[in-house]
């Protein structure tokens, strides 16, 4: 992960970190609803999106596409007590420039919709502390592109990827739980552009991370 989001990524795990104290020190003796099959589970995150990008073009030099902190919604369905496959639905913008040399070329905005399908694994469904690991795949459509000051267009390849997660999910009462839950998104980029007349064709890998805190209620 890039420099500039280990600042986003501590604070979100100090807030973690408290919430769990707390919840651990006020709910020990709550009733909580172990995780089972059939249950359908909404959770409302706050994700912090992390490019960890890696693009080249013919004109040489690298891109750039900055952080986004975003609400996400995700829907799980419990197929036995351990396993479940989770929908996440979240959609992030971020603005992209170019480095050559010592200039920096704008070459504007976009904003992505990566749905993403995993398949999960819980450990120990019936413990207050539930971590989870996943892995599947997702498809991210580019929309929304908005050229800048040094280019006159620029078009975005939509692609399929691949996903791997780890999370934990802290029984609070009743159907009510914290999530922590970390992602990284294997995503193929095509950009395709126009700077001063001439075509610039890019081609790499954005490989987001999204770190997330929220909480979740099971039907």
């Amino acid at each position: 992960m890039k420099k500039s989001g280990y600042g986003s990524i501590l604070g979100l795990s100090v807030i973690a970190a408290s919430l769990l104290i707390t919840m651990g020190s006020t709910q020990a003796a709550t009733q909580f609803k172990p995780k089972q099959a059939g249950d359908f589970l909404i959770r409302a995150r706050i994700v912090d999106v992390l490019p960890d990008e890696s693009l080249n073009s013919n004109i040489g030099g690298s891109g750039h596409v900055n952080n986004d902190v975003i609400p996400e919604l995700d829907f799980s369905y419990f197929f036995t007590d351990h396993f479940a496959l989770e929908l996440i639905a979240g959609t992030s913008k971020h603005d992209v420039d170019w480095h050559v040399g010592g200039s920096k070329v704008d070459l504007g905005s976009v904003r992505l919709l990566p749905p993403t399908l995993t398949a999960q694994y819980h450990f120990m469904p019936d413990s207050r502390f539930s971590p989870y690991v996943g892995a599947g795949i997702n498809y991210t459509l580019f929309y929304n592109e908005h050229h800048g000051n040094d280019n006159s267009s620029i078009d975005y390849g939509n692609k399929f990827g691949y996903a791997f997660q780890a999370g934990l999910d802290y029984a609070i009462a009743g159907n009510w739980s914290f999530n922590i839950d970390v992602k990284k998104l294997y995503l193929k980029a095509k950009v395709d552009t126009s700077v001063g007349g001439t075509a610039v064709h890019a081609t790499g890998h954005l490989n987001p991370w999204l770190v997330g805190v929220g909480v979740g209620y099971r039907f």
